[in-house]
């Protein structure tokens, strides 16, 4: 897949699976912005890895549940590379707790991190979009729940599958959208599980392991690339095969 000269912004990209997706896009020739919401060394490390691959990379930082900052940030892109050509809505994160323990401020954070971010990012880019795609990434707990200790992540991720078919109809034929359904990934968000639990899914999982991020990655530059040019408003679930 050819992305050369293509300016990508990756949401949620200093680690996990948008790290990986920052890289495979810098390896296919795009410009490649990555974000998160804190000037961290993951950031800084994952902004020197993908410059090293030879293309234009830029930080920037912004909360995607801020709409001023990711105006701000969509402004600083813009007045550098003039468009963008491809987003990657993949910020995201999870309080797990029993029911009985979680907050309000911990449900509706994830909701404006993970959904409500993805409006935000959307709304703001697409004015600077002729013919674009847009990524949007959900969970198969978006789709069956694992957890209700993960009740606001599972609802926000069923929301992301929702809103991704909505603004394909919305923004159809110019600018394609479509969702990717990651199952377990070796992640920082998921290394703190307890080890008989993480024993327990990866038997379930019919590959009998997590995804590593790249794994993740390939998908989402499938449904950005030309040969994805008739798909939108789909979701595609990418778990190694679970019951």
């Amino acid at each position: 897949m050819d992305f050369k000269d293509k300016v990508v912004l990756i949401t949620g990209s200093s680690r996990g699976i948008g790290k990986a997706t920052a890289i495979a896009f810098a390896k296919e020739g795009a410009k490649v912005i990555i974000n998160c919401n804190d000037s961290s060394k993951e950031a800084e490390s994952t902004l020197e890895e993908v410059q090293s691959l030879g293309n234009e990379a830029i930080f920037v930082k912004a909360d995607v549940a801020s709409e001023k900052e990711v105006k701000e940030m969509v402004e600083e892109i813009v007045k550098r590379f003039g468009r963008i050509d491809i987003l990657v809505n993949n910020a995201g994160i999870v309080f797990d707790a029993p029911f009985a323990k979680k907050t309000v401020e911990q449900f509706k954070k994830t909701l404006d991190v993970n959904l409500v971010g993805m409006f935000i990012c959307a709304k703001a880019v697409i004015p600077h979009m002729k013919k674009g795609k847009i990524i949007n990434i959900s969970s198969t707990n978006g789709i069956d729940s694992q957890s209700p200790d993960s009740i606001g992540y599972d609802a926000s991720k069923a929301g992301v599958i929702a809103f991704t078919k909505a603004l394909a109809e919305e923004l159809a034929p110019n600018i394609l959208v479509n969702c990717i359904a990651p199952g377990w990934v070796n992640t920082k968000m998921n290394k703190d599980l307890p080890k008989a639990y993480v024993k327990s899914e990866t038997t379930k999982t019919w590959l009998k392991r997590f995804a590593k991020p790249s794994e993740i990655a390939k998908p989402i530059l499938f449904l950005a690339s030309d040969d994805a040019s008739f798909i939108t408003g789909e979701t595609l679930i990418v778990d190694g095969g679970y019951p």
